[in-house]
């Protein structure tokens, strides 16, 4: 078994097994790690062990990051190739640490605030914005670039774009088109790489907290497994070559936000989205059997988070719902209340005893 499905593999038995405590901080790590891919970086082994020893509750996510952090501090034999392990066992344990957290402000300056916290000490630019234009070459556009923000607008365009997602509302949005705004948004928002390095990393976790926001608990294996995926779609979002027929398009990041939200499985495959893949029966976006039939339904994102909390624990209280989703108990009740309406949930065996049936068909036969 390789390390990578070896770290996959170990974390996933908490998942499986665990209390829900443990089951958040392994999701929370599983998606620290796999977002190190991004930038091609892999963890080492003490990070795993450290990891495990937090999610066990045997020390504190303060207490993990001061390991990492003394670790590479006190190996005086540190090769070259070590630099990129370090690097990614640090921001892991601090992605961890940001992802556990309830707090979140949607505005630029959390956006650059997430960044400083990531990278403080591993980059000396870290939460500042780029004083210089920059070009980057991406496998997926045959060593071409995406053309980003010029650094004398960043701070007009971070402005713009943010004013503008904060005055939009999702309010009677159907899922589908709540999906595919939220996949433009990140898309705007990265195009604009405020930062001289790291902006994917800082993207993801912006977006997952984010996404939080609306009551979401996001579906971890996609930035586990897909994150190349992920900056790869970024990339496609925001790339044109008309003299060569390849237009900017957000058809793979929205497959990859429908897996994060939604649970469907859209097969995502970085080779379809290379600008010199023939797409054969367009194969590249049909979805694999969806494990759930909740994308179809008509309901706003914030009540299919209250549907899939209800089809994960039947039993769940209101103010459990309260805990879960962030949302006060009266928005609680009347999303409840839309839900009965739409006959997508029904209670049975009694109000104080009872429990909540979701009368969606979960999984296609």
């Amino acid at each position: 078994m390789s390390a990578e499905k070896n770290w996959q593999f170990e974390l996933e038995e908490y998942i499986k097994q665990g209390e829900p405590d443990q089951i958040e901080k392994s999701e929370a790590w599983q998606t620290a790690i796999g977002l190190q891919a991004v930038d091609g970086l892999k963890t080492s082994a003490y990070l795993l062990d450290t990891a495990k020893e937090h999610i066990e509750g045997k020390i504190s996510i303060d207490e993990a990051q001061k390991r990492i952090q003394s670790y590479y501090e006190q190996r005086t034999d540190r090769m070259e190739i070590e630099n990129d392990t370090r690097e990614a066992d640090i921001v892991s344990a601090r992605i961890a640490k940001l992802l556990g957290e309830k707090a979140f402000q949607f505005s630029p300056a959390e956006w650059l605030t997430i960044h400083r916290r990531l990278f403080e000490g591993v980059f000396p630019h870290a939460g500042q914005i780029r004083q210089y234009n920059i070009t980057k070459k991406e496998w997926v556009l045959k060593g071409d670039t995406v053309t980003y923000a010029a650094w004398n607008s960043i701070k007009d365009t971070l402005d713009y774009d943010f004013a503008t997602e904060k005055q939009f509302s999702y309010g009677g949005l159907s899922v589908e088109r709540s999906v595919k705004h939220l996949a433009k948004f990140a898309s705007d928002i990265w195009q604009i790489h405020p930062f001289c390095e790291g902006n994917t990393r800082a993207t993801a976790v912006f977006m997952i907290k984010y996404m939080k926001t609306f009551g979401f608990k996001v579906n971890n294996d996609a930035f586990e497994k897909n994150s190349w995926y992920f900056r790869n779609a970024l990339v496609r979002a925001n790339y044109n070559d008309l003299q060569n027929s390849v237009h900017a398009t957000t058809k793979f990041l929205e497959m990859f936000f429908s897996n994060l939200i939604l649970g469907t499985e859209y097969e995502l495959k970085n080779r379809y989205m290379h600008v010199g893949y023939v797409d054969d029966n367009s194969q590249s976006v049909t979805p694999k059997v969806p494990k759930s039939q909740f994308d179809t339904l008509e309901c706003t994102l914030e009540e299919l988070a209250i549907l899939k909390l209800l089809y994960k624990n039947p039993s769940i209280k209101q103010k459990e719902l309260v805990t879960e989703t962030g949302k006060s108990l009266s928005t609680i009740k009347r999303i409840m209340e839309f839900l009965q309406k739409k006959e997508y949930i029904r209670r049975v065996d009694g109000k104080r005893y009872g429990k909540w049936e979701v009368l969606v068909n979960q999984e296609k036969k």
